[in-house]
């Protein structure tokens, strides 16, 4: 197994012994629901209670996502090597042992069934341009399928690729672009910058309206 592999079930270890404790279950149930008294609010107010996320408002659905890459994420915008206004100063906000608790609490929750999902995008070919990214790649700019790395369907693989597959199109949207502008730059081997540069205005969109029409289950890779 190589070193990346090891570090994921090193990370998965941890976090698991982290929940174990009855306390820590206890404190990240008080997180997602009232926050704390350090600058953090409640994690519900966004993601939602279940953990289901709003479209609308573009927040990422957090509900079965693998704890090792909810926890990389958090530790991420604490360090600014993941850039947001709304999330940096709330991870800077949680401890270490918080961080931990709130990404098993989301890892553990059910990945929803009934998600909604958005409409691809209207207009010639916008859904053809998507679906061929998604699952094909465009190899003459040396861009592979996103499947290749996020799975069957955008379904996510393990701690470093996560699902796609019906989070919100505008939330998908923005994370291409950050990774274009650098103000994203937490990826392996910076893979997803390379990528997203390759990516036009409209390859982005388009891209994101078809991986926001996938189901979040079904042809998943991860037991």
């Amino acid at each position: 197994m190589r070193g990346r592999g090891w570090e994921g079930v090193v990370a998965g270890l941890w976090l698991a012994l982290a929940w174990a404790s009855p306390a820590n279950a206890a404190t990240a149930q008080t997180l997602v629901n009232r926050g704390n008294e350090r600058g953090a609010p409640p994690c519900q107010s966004c993601h939602g209670a279940d953990g289901r996320g709003q479209a609308a408002a573009g927040f990422p659905r957090l509900a079965g996502l693998d704890a090792g890459y909810l926890r990389r994420q958090l530790d991420d915008y604490a360090k600014g090597t993941r850039s947001n206004a709304v999330m940096q100063p709330i991870a800077q906000a949680l401890s270490p042992d918080e961080r931990d608790g709130v990404a098993m609490y989301y890892a553990r929750l059910p990945v929803p069934v009934k998600a909604k999902v958005t409409k691809p995008a209207d207009g010639p070919g916008a859904d053809a341009r998507g679906a061929t990214l998604a699952t094909r790649g465009r190899w003459s700019a040396q861009v592979p399928a996103c499947e290749q790395c996020h799975g069957p369907g955008g379904v996510g693989v393990g701690a470093n690729f996560p699902p796609l597959a019906g989070q919100p199109a505008a939330y998908i949207e923005a994370q291409l672009k950050a990774w274009q502008q650098g103000t994203r730059r937490n990826d392996p081997l910076g893979l997803m910058q390379h990528l997203s540069r390759a990516l036009s205005a409209q390859d982005i969109a388009a891209v994101a309206q078809w991986f926001a029409a996938q189901s979040p289950v079904g042809r998943s890779v991860r037991k």
